[in-house]
């Protein structure tokens, strides 16, 4: 097998430590080879999003189908969508390829504010994106929108999950960083039971870009041939590295290293 291909569908960060810069970034690091489709420019640093311009929905899928028909992709990561036409578009597109595992990172508002899946894209993204993933990756405040109940505990988190499930996602992953105290747990759940992972709190102001690195880390590992659970488990062991690693090179939240 040569190197793993890894199609990215994601915003640009222009500060590089979020979006599509970080995940091809981390790809590359990985040993993958990533592919970058455009979703939308956003204006952002490491404080805040302050500007949002989509991508036309049909150009969104012309640059997915040019990337699937000549290089073909292993896995396909999924990032900022922005609208519900972009979401539909990156299903009508995902439809002809079946066999091609997808890991969602459900990005409905940045870390520094700014909303970055309109309420059309929600919707679209529940119906009919859900069901086509192989992994969705919510954080609490995310799994909590997405699902309407409150994700608070490891209690909440299951409920969430389940929830998930239900809605068809293959497997999802509930990021636990906005848990209070100084253990964070991450949850893993498919239709054949659960694991937890659990990490101490890393100090700091805040990390950029922290889901976009872990949801690439995982696809390539899923495009690489791991089993979910390998890639979920490497996937965070990166992250980690990357966040001990992290630098204070804006005014706003750190970079990963």
């Amino acid at each position: 097998m040569g190197r793993a291909r890894v199609l990215i569908v994601a915003g640009s960060d222009p500060v590089a430590g979020a979006g599509l810069q970080a995940d091809l970034k981390t790809v590359t690091a990985l040993g993958g080879h990533g592919m970058t489709v455009v979703t939308a420019i956003t204006v952002q640093d490491t404080s805040a999003v302050t500007g949002v311009h989509p991508v036309p929905a049909e150009l969104v899928a012309e640059q997915m189908r040019a990337c699937l028909q000549d290089v073909g992709a292993d896995c396909v990561k999924l990032g900022m969508l922005a609208t519900g036409e972009i979401v539909a578009a990156v299903v009508g597109v995902l439809e002809g390829y079946p066999a091609i595992p997808v890991v969602a990172d459900p990005v409905l508002a940045g870390t520094g504010g700014g909303t970055l899946l309109d309420a059309r894209g929600r919707e679209w993204f529940l119906r009919a994106l859900v069901p086509r993933v192989a992994l969705l990756t919510p954080n609490l405040p995310e799994a909590a929108r997405l699902t309407g109940v409150a994700v608070d505990d490891l209690d909440g988190m299951r409920e969430a999950a389940s929830l998930l499930l239900d809605a068809g996602a293959g497997a999802v992953l509930i990021k636990g960083g906005h848990l209070p105290g100084e253990e964070l747990i991450d949850l893993l759940v498919d239709r054949t039971g659960e694991k937890t992972f659990h990490a101490s709190r890393l100090p700091g102001p805040g990390f950029h870009g922290t889901g976009c690195v872990l949801a690439s880390a995982i696809a390539t590992g899923l495009a690489m041939g791991r089993s979910m659970p390998e890639a979920v488990t490497e996937g965070r062991a990166h992250l980690r590295a990357a966040m001990t690693r992290a630098r204070a090179l804006g005014k706003g939240q750190w970079l990963l290293g």
